[in-house]
């Protein structure tokens, strides 16, 4: 990759076929997946009028996430991953599948909603670890950085497209269609994986599953640098569960179901832009600082969406943080990969995944939490400041990754290029 160019360079699309095909799996995925994330939370909340319970399914569904990335990580490192992958991703369509006749059913089942959100929860961990564990093999170490940011990119570009045709399916035919198009979306993924080469893992000593997770655990506790990385995400992460007030708000600015799907489009929108516009940044030399600095104005931008007078000018915010939290990740990818010793880079990204999805989840239940005493409106507002103030206590506390330098780790490369 050009790092003086700002645009990502897309090439390993066109040099690397099995990339390709997980770039097309991914896709079509993250699709299927915004159809169900716009669904959900708005058919507990019709069933209930409860954010407390839209933020329990979040919750539930987390947990089971993290089960499985712990568990999926184990997996990946005994198992065939093509198959693993294969495997997960046609369990997670059968899941889809319950959905869609719960939907239809004359009284939908609650309880049934929970249940199959944490097995699709849990089978999707699996998919993603194993995939995860695998793109070193499809793409080359030297391309991880690359493949990273492409990824990153085609994540968001899905997530704005899949909530705004979302939103339109809700207004026109309700939450079963929703659900069916997820279902077909993620059979017709297992098409392009099934091209993939056989992907076994690399031969390493037999450890105790749960020693090694442990060690891995302590390491990343007792860095200086990637101990702090994991802070500065899990506060990002619980920032981004602010998405379960999203129906509520909704109703606050009187949106229409079409426009609901905008809101959840707005933080896509906003990473998608900083993705494809990372092409310097992720290079930076004082790359903690600029975590930090990011991480604190986007706990900001949470804060006062909830507060402006239009739903357009809260998107706005919404945009801001998307594109604010899209530098901050790839930047902790990259100090995580720079950092981490070679025998720790499996358990330490796992370990990394498995913190977003815990901090979403701690973030959805405690503002599911503040609807029974506050207002969807004074929930996000107040959740929004008590980030910021933990984002400017850990500028102030991680000395370390505030004053990190990069550019030695970039010296070796920057001297054979001159």
């Amino acid at each position: 990759m050009n790092r003086n160019s700002l645009l990502l360079n897309l090439s390993l699309l066109k040099t690397h076929p099995a990339f390709r095909a997980v770039f097309l799996a991914r896709f079509i995925s993250i699709v299927s997946l915004g159809l169900l994330g716009v669904a959900v939370p708005v058919q507990i909340q019709t069933l209930t009028g409860s954010s407390l319970q839209v933020g329990l399914a979040v919750t539930l569904t987390g947990s089971a996430m993290f089960i499985g990335l712990m568990m999926g990580g184990v997996l990946a490192d005994r198992h065939e991953r093509r198959r693993l992958i294969l495997v997960a991703r046609s369990t997670c369509g059968v899941g889809f599948i319950g959905l869609t006749i719960n939907a239809a059913l004359p009284e939908p089942s609650l309880a049934a909603i929970y249940l199959l959100g944490v097995w699709d929860g849990f089978f999707g961990a699996l998919g993603v670890t194993a995939l995860l564990a695998a793109t070193p093999a499809l793409v080359g170490r030297e391309n991880l950085m690359q493949a990273s940011a492409i990824t990153m990119l085609t994540v968001r570009l899905g997530s704005v497209i899949s909530p705004m045709i979302g939103g339109l399916l809700l207004a026109s035919g309700g939450v079963v269609w929703n659900y069916a198009l997820a279902s077909v979306g993620t059979f017709i993924t297992l098409l392009p994986l099934l091209s993939l080469p056989k992907l076994a893992p690399p031969p390493q000593a037999r450890e105790n599953p749960l020693l090694s997770l442990w060690n891995g655990l302590r390491f990343l506790v007792g860095h200086p640098v990637i101990g702090g990385i994991a802070l500065v995400g899990a506060l990002l992460t619980m920032a981004s569960a602010v998405r379960v007030l999203y129906p509520a708000l909704a109703g606050h600015w009187q949106m229409s179901a079409a426009q609901i799907g905008l809101m959840y489009a707005a933080v896509p929108l906003g990473a998608a832009i900083g993705a494809l516009t990372s092409g310097r940044i992720a290079h930076h030399v004082r790359p903690g600082m600029i975590m930090l600095g990011t991480g604190i104005v986007s706990f900001i931008s949470i804060g006062v969406f909830s507060l402006m007078p239009l739903w357009e000018l809260g998107l706005a915010c919404l945009t801001l943080f998307g594109y604010l939290s899209a530098i901050s990740s790839l930047l902790q990818y990259t100090l995580i990969q720079t950092l981490t010793p070679d025998g720790m880079l499996g358990r330490i990204n796992g370990l990394w995944t498995a913190q977003n999805v815990t901090g979403d989840a701690i973030g959805a239940a405690i503002l599911g939490g503040l609807t029974v005493a506050l207002t969807p409106v004074a929930a996000a507002s107040y959740g929004g400041l008590a980030l910021t103030f933990c984002g400017v206590a850990l500028a102030i506390v991680l000395v370390q990754l505030r004053r990190y330098h990069q550019a030695a780790p970039v010296q070796p490369e920057a001297a054979a290029g001159k």
